[in-house]
């Protein structure tokens, strides 16, 4: 298998281009005042995954029940505006350093589709804050389902196949063994790890998946792919 198969390469959004943990620990220290300052990573993002399994609806307007859910787990502020502003702070969350670099690159080479669980006001201010470098984008308002499940993956399928993609030509890349690897590998993509948590201990702020899978590819950054991209098709020149 080379990068020179594909002309596709789809995206995980949130956790594999934008820094989503990064985002919701600082919220969550930032809002929920002294109390907060001490909890741990872990202690913060059990609950916060918990409260999104219980708050599965759209991103953009979710997630203020979604830290509601968690700040009464913690003993945290637990007020209308203390959510509100956690759920603007969502629609700011940061790309990781390599994203914006990475997504340039490798888009002179493939089309970009971004395939997400998020919302299109969300995907909105995602796409914004990478440089918008998307060719397509699927998003969780299209599909009316969300990764893990398999039609998200089917309704990607057809949908390139309608723009002249064959299936054998798309490399799904993403960070979540649980939403993304362990089901598109099922489902028969080439897909791409992209292991940011490398190095720590647990899945952070997603659920822990029945098994890790082992994709195509592997790299511990998106610059990685970009590097790995660039040294194939520069030697094949």
């Amino acid at each position: 298998m080379k990068f020179s198969d594909f002309k596709v390469l789809t995206f995980d959004v949130v956790g594999t281009l934008i820094h989503f943990e990064k985002g919701i620990l600082e919220s969550v220290r930032r809002l929920g005042g002294e109390a907060a300052k001490h909890l741990s990573d872990e202690q913060i993002f059990e609950p916060y995954i918990r409260g999104r399994a219980a708050f599965p609806g759209r991103s953009s307007h979710a997630m203020a029940h979604v830290y509601l859910s968690l700040a009464k787990e913690l003993d945290l502020p637990a007020d209308p505006q203390t959510a509100a502003a956690f759920q603007r702070d969502v629609l700011d969350w940061p790309a990781f350093e390599d994203s914006v670099d990475a997504l340039r690159r490798l888009r002179k080479h493939f089309r970009l589709v971004a395939m997400t669980n998020a919302d299109r006001v969300a995907l909105s201010a995602y796409a914004h804050t990478l440089g918008d470098p998307f060719d397509d984008t699927v998003c969780a308002d299209e599909t009316g389902v969300a990764k893990p499940d398999p039609q998200f993956f089917a309704y990607n399928k057809g949908r390139q196949a309608a723009f002249g993609y064959k299936f054998r030509e798309i490399l799904h890349v993403a960070q979540s063994q649980y939403h993304d690897i362990g089901i598109a590998r099922e489902l028969g993509y080439a897909t791409c790890w992209i292991q940011r948590r490398q190095g720590m201990q647990g899945f952070g702020g997603t659920p822990v998946p029945g098994a890790v899978t082992k994709p195509d590819y592997c790299f511990p950054t998106l610059k990685g792919l970009a590097d790995a991209v660039e040294a194939e098709l520069r030697v094949a020149a």
